[in-house]
């Protein structure tokens, strides 16, 4: 019995040893599945855009009457969902549940898409003001220099009253000779 007691008392010990050691990877039930965020993303889109359509809706009207008919008549003997359409129901909240997240899922990414394009709009605003900004300044220096300068007015104005001081001189010195 003494070697029994001594038995449990290691394997006991050996339990304990195994906690409190951390332990490998546990191994799951199901498979690990790996999906590309970007396809998946615009199957996302694409399941926005084709829900949102007068088409998907049409589709969808004529797939339920054809439902409703050959489960209420029995077309070919078949009768497979009788009248509380309980399994049409099922397929309806089925497509609902995959659909809003679907839905949700591309009105982020358009979100996204939306930000970063008001990011490169404020950026190229941002750069057109400091443009702006500097050609406003080379403008002012311009115009200050030119200040300085004579303009084609002014020297017309200088040269008019330069010709008149000449023709009073000369017309002077015509009156004195005569």
């Amino acid at each position: 019995m003494a070697g029994a007691e001594r038995e449990r008392d290691r394997d006991r010990d050996r339990d304990r040893n195994i906690l409190s050691e951390p332990g490998g990877r546990r191994r799951s039930l199901f498979p690990q599945v790996t999906l590309d965020s970007e396809t998946f993303g615009k199957f996302a889109e694409w399941v926005a855009q084709s829900m949102g359509t007068a088409k998907f809706l049409l589709y969808m009207t004529v797939f339920v009457i054809a439902w409703v008919v050959v489960n209420l008549v029995g077309l070919f003997g078949f009768r497979w969902d009788p009248y509380p359409f309980i399994l049409l129901n099922l397929f309806f909240s089925t497509q609902a549940s995959y659909a809003a997240p679907l839905i949700m899922l591309a009105q982020n990414r358009q979100e996204m898409r939306d930000k970063l394009s008001l990011d490169e709009d404020r950026e190229v605003a941002r750069q057109s003001r400091a443009d702006m900004d500097f050609l406003a300044r080379e403008i002012a220096a311009i115009r200050m220099a030119l200040g300085e300068l004579a303009t084609r007015d002014f020297v017309r104005g200088e040269l008019r009253g330069e010709l008149r001081d000449l023709e009073a001189r000369l017309n002077k010195v015509a009156e004195i000779d005569e």
